[in-house]
């Protein structure tokens, strides 16, 4: 099935956004090593938060974590210190999602976990215990969700853990965003160094924690907001905050650039936040989405129907996403008649180049998420877009279909 999705020529609405699933997702496993029955309030209600309330809750033998790379993840720290055997496994594109990095730090902690097919890869027979911790040294390039996952565990090791972060750290506004939620719940951690973090052990404590909106979700808004033209056009976003630990946050600052002005209600706790356009063209844009790289896919569908070229750098996580995003967005923006150029493996440029456009081109999604919501809002522009598997999108953002009906966007559906 795919949609055909036309949009409307102005939007004055007020969108509420999905629970952020990054910060559910990390509440929901320190509030489990809590050993307590408080549940965080306004969770995600997207899939990678459903799969990781119902092995909780559930706790089978086996648990399918379907597509969710980030409870694959969190998951297999969080049984690794939990009594019990388990299994855990999930979609074919899972079973290719490498965890090796994350299994081999574990298993120097004393973890005791087992490939049950290909070698660094799900499925994970996982034996939990007390493990002993102690000292760790892992890269800080890899995916921040490893280093969430030994953080979020460490308080419950016998020796607590010092993590050494070697060479660059990317994605670190996640990690802090899990040394906060960590602090919430009564964990006293902090960086002892420019690249050390230190965790004694220690007990967390139950609270009744309020999980923000989702600024992820909110780039997609702000890309439909930069492609209108009327000028009048106005949304307002309830429940975020202003110094949001969010990374994705940045998406003010980005979008500030294109011309959107973000307005927040109050300081320092969760309020509306308001978006207008104030119109701006920039000859070209350079960002490193190192910080960020789950709004890339949004600016690389953007900017070439603005016309504007650009180089993005801080990339090399997109490869190993839902799917190679490097090379789906190369794909699917050559349908639509962009021609973009990738190096080594983590950044994206276009300088302008065009190739011939498909008629009525459909836009794969790859079982991704973020391709359906980065290239939805270009119907704005292009009269009409067609996007295949729109389904996808329960992964983050279940209602996004919804919502873009509601403030007057026209989706016909196609077998």
């Amino acid at each position: 099935m795919h949609y055909i999705i036309k949009a409307p020529s102005h939007i004055d609405s007020r969108i509420t956004l999905p629970a952020s699933k990054s910060i559910s997702n990390r509440a929901l496993i320190i509030q489990a090593l809590t050993g307590g029955q408080l549940f965080p309030v306004n969770l995600s209600d997207c899939d990678d938060t459903e799969v990781i309330i119902s092995a909780l809750k559930n706790n089978p033998e086996t648990i399918n974590l379907k597509a969710s790379g980030t409870a694959m993840r969190f998951m297999t720290a969080y049984l690794s210190v939990t009594e019990g055997e388990h299994i855990l496994t999930g979609t074919e594109r899972m079973r290719h999602r490498p965890i090796k990095i994350l299994v081999d730090a574990l298993r120097f902690l004393g973890a005791e976990i087992e490939y049950m097919g290909e070698e660094g890869f799900p499925p994970l027979r996982i034996r939990g215990k007390e493990l002993e911790g102690g000292n760790l040294e892992i890269s800080g390039s890899v995916s921040s969700q490893y280093i969430s996952a030994l953080l979020m565990i460490a308080p419950v090791l016998k020796k607590g853990l010092k993590l050494k972060l070697l060479g660059e750290i990317i994605s670190r506004p996640y990690i802090d965003l899990t040394l906060h939620l960590m602090h919430q719940y009564g964990v006293e951690v902090d960086w002892t160094d420019v690249d050390t973090i230190t965790i004694a052990p220690q007990k967390y404590k139950e609270c009744n924690y309020v999980v923000e909106n989702d600024w992820t979700a909110s780039s997609y808004w702000y890309e439909i907001l930069t492609l209108l033209q009327d000028g009048e056009s106005k949304i307002v976003f309830p429940g975020l905050l202003n110094g949001s630990r969010q990374g994705d946050s940045a998406v003010k600052y980005i979008f500030s650039l294109l011309g959107i002005k973000t307005t927040h209600a109050v300081q320092d706790k969760l309020a509306d936040v308001t978006l207008v356009a104030k119109r701006r063209m920039l000859t070209k844009l350079e960002y490193d989405f190192s910080y960020q790289p789950d709004l890339a896919q949004t600016l690389i569908a953007l900017c070439p129907i603005l016309n504007i070229p650009f180089k993005f750098t801080g990339l090399s996580t997109l490869k190993i996403k839902e799917t190679d995003r490097i090379t789906a967005m190369k794909n699917e923006m050559a349908k639509l008649g962009y021609v973009i150029y990738d190096e080594n493996d983590s950044e994206m440029s276009w300088d302008g180049e065009r190739c011939e456009p498909l008629a009525n081109p459909i836009i794969e999604t790859y079982e991704d998420h973020r391709m359906a919501m980065s290239f939805a809002p270009l119907a704005v522009s292009l009269g009409e877009i067609r996007i295949n598997n729109p389904q996808v999108v329960s992964k983050s953002y279940p209602h996004f279909w919804d919502e873009l009906q509601r403030v007057g966007f026209r989706i016909e559906a196609k077998e």
